[in-house]
């Protein structure tokens, strides 16, 4: 892997199918061990329910206030500063419950690859 520096660009933001915004800050083949995406979920609204085919997740709640659901693990309330971990295919979704953006940094284990994106909703 080649040493880089990426510059982020708030107009790559895009809304994504599960429900919340995307701005990719560092997925590449050529770095295949680890992606990492802010993800903004806007007030009152919730991803859909979802999973990713061998690959762990984290989010690293940045800003706002939220509902996460992991697993079948009771609702937890999260906010700035809270880690969330989520296994390989475990089901997953995230509720803005603030007036704010939830904001949070996703990172995942090997990197976010669409085809390992599971919509449980469908």
């Amino acid at each position: 892997m080649p040493e880089h520096i990426k510059t982020a660009n708030d107009a790559d933001e895009y809304f994504f199918e599960e429900g919340c915004f995307i701005l990719e800050l560092s997925n590449c083949a050529d770095d295949p061990a680890l992606s990492l995406a802010r993800a903004r979920v806007e007030p009152g609204q919730c991803t859909r329910w979802h999973c990713l085919e061998d690959t762990v997740e984290r989010y690293y709640i940045l800003s706002g206030a939220g509902l996460v659901e992991v697993g079948d693990a009771p609702p937890a309330r999260v906010g700035p500063g809270d880690v969330v971990l989520i296994p390989a295919m475990t089901r997953q979704r995230i509720a803005n419950t603030g007036n704010q953006d939830l904001i949070f940094l996703a990172l995942c284990t090997p990197r976010f690859q669409h085809a390992n994106y599971r919509d449980l909703e469908s």
